[in-house]
């Protein structure tokens, strides 16, 4: 029976030529089918489809601006999974780094090898417990062999803070660090970045979202990220005249640029010499992309950051 409003979905499967032929009589000029229908078989049309939109000038009937090729389609397609390689290598060395500095900050500042095991250093008992329950099933399926170790020479119930840190996602990261009690904890490993623990906090939830997204081969280059974070209002000089300060239901704070300008912050920070900017900014050349879809200010080339 059907549900009231809701009609039989009826469309057959189509062809990789029939797929062609759709994508033409939405107005694409496609001068070589052989080619895009090779694309198409390997990156799926409603995968594709998504970097048509931009191009639309009907949503409605779906044709696209005349003139609009199935390369201007293909070249959005590359730079946007060029884009998510670029953001997780830089995601990768924030999450290292938080791991290190959690681990470190938290062992010392209470002079123990375990604070993980420690409720009272965490402020939402239900929060933590999901935690360790996480964690215990992380060490459990771990194939490390400090991992193996540490589980099978020592009676604790998990390993010390600086091996079971390196089990952890950025995701999980996130969990532990906002769920620490002491805001003196919070600041000191905020500080070694120059970011207000608030501000750390909200950021590390948010590019946990946006790793996820990034992992799972997620569009990201116009995408609007639901999860928005706070932005700084104190701190390094080059990062609040980099940041994008607008109305906070101006559509633009979802998109991407916010969120490279603090990646790009704390790549300075934890690995200075770095060539992700140039990398970037060579991206964006190359495919010749409207940055003003990723929610880029017009002067993003001048802000000190990036300039």
């Amino acid at each position: 029976m059907t549900p009231p409003g809701k009609i039989t979905f009826k469309k057959p499967p189509c062809s990789f030529s029939d797929q062609v032929q759709i994508l033409q009589s939405h107005g694409l000029s496609i001068p070589d089918p052989i080619k895009a229908e090779f694309y198409l078989s390997q990156l799926n049309y409603y995968r594709l489809a998504a970097y048509c939109l931009p191009f639309e000038q009907d949503h409605a009937t779906h044709q696209v601006i005349p003139g609009t090729s199935f390369d201007d389609v293909l070249n959005l397609y590359v730079f946007d999974r060029e884009l998510r390689l670029l953001l997780m290598d830089a995601i990768e060395r924030v999450e290292v780094s938080l791991r290190t500095q959690m681990a470190y900050h938290l062992s010392h500042r209470h002079s123990r090898a375990h604070p993980h095991l420690v409720p009272a250093i965490f402020q939402n008992t239900a929060r933590y417990q999901a935690g360790l329950t996480n964690l215990q099933k992380e060490v459990n399926k771990s194939n490390e062999d400090f991992i193996r170790h540490l589980t099978t020479k020592y009676q604790e119930a998990l390993p010390p803070i600086w091996a079971v840190v390196e089990l952890m996602t950025i995701g999980q990261l996130s969990k532990w660090f906002s769920n620490i009690k002491a805001r003196q904890d919070r600041r000191a490993i905020s500080q070694v970045y120059g970011i207000d623990e608030k501000v750390m906090t909200s950021f590390c939830e948010h590019l946990s979202l946006v790793r996820n997204m990034a992992a799972h081969h997620a569009r990201l280059w116009n995408r609007d990220i639901t999860k928005q974070m706070r932005l700084p209002t104190h701190g390094h000089v080059d990062l609040l005249n980099s940041i994008w300060v607008l109305p906070s239901n101006d559509r633009r704070l979802r998109k991407l640029y916010n969120t490279l300008t603090m990646t790009l912050y704390l790549m300075n920070v934890i690995a200075p010499g770095h060539q992700w900017k140039t990398r970037l900014k060579n991206l964006i050349t190359t495919h010749a992309i409207d940055t003003a879809k990723m929610g880029f200010p017009p002067d993003w080339e001048t802000r000190p950051l990036w300039g």
